[in-house]
């Protein structure tokens, strides 16, 4: 993290009635209702210094990694609904709720080995340039 300061916790979750109200609480956050186990990345108010969320999402990039390594998928969840994530997890004032991460084994084991579908990604030409824009 920036400057070590680890300014983060992580509620790891299994119990499924959990996970199922914690997926109501973001547009994007449905997969967390079948996940295996979450894990929600909790930080001070990210208006205190950019670096909170960059933190996080490094912290939740890593976690990805590892998980794939061990054939375990994961997706980002974006959590809207901070109040009622913090009744559901009961975690303190001072600490807010953006982003978990849903963990589970794939349906289809060649989904781990399988190439990216085409399309969907920018062509690095239109998001790269060199020395100057």
């Amino acid at each position: 993290s920036s400057k070590n300061t680890q300014p983060w916790h992580f509620i790891i979750i299994q119990e499924r009635e959990i996970l199922q109200a914690l997926s109501k609480c973001g547009p994007y956050a449905g997969h967390l209702a079948e996940a295996a186990m979450a894990v929600a990345i909790l930080t001070p108010d990210p208006a205190q210094r950019w670096s909170i969320m960059f933190d996080a999402g490094q912290a939740a990039a890593y976690m990805q990694l590892a998980a794939w390594s061990l054939g375990i998928g994961s997706c980002l969840a974006t959590i809207y609904e901070i109040d009622e994530a913090r009744r559901l997890l009961a975690f303190p004032a001072d600490l807010h709720l953006h982003v978990a991460l849903s963990f589970g084994y794939p349906l289809d084991e060649d989904d781990l080995v399988r190439a990216p579908k085409l399309g969907g990604r920018k062509e690095l030409e239109t998001l790269l340039q060199y020395e100057t824009w």
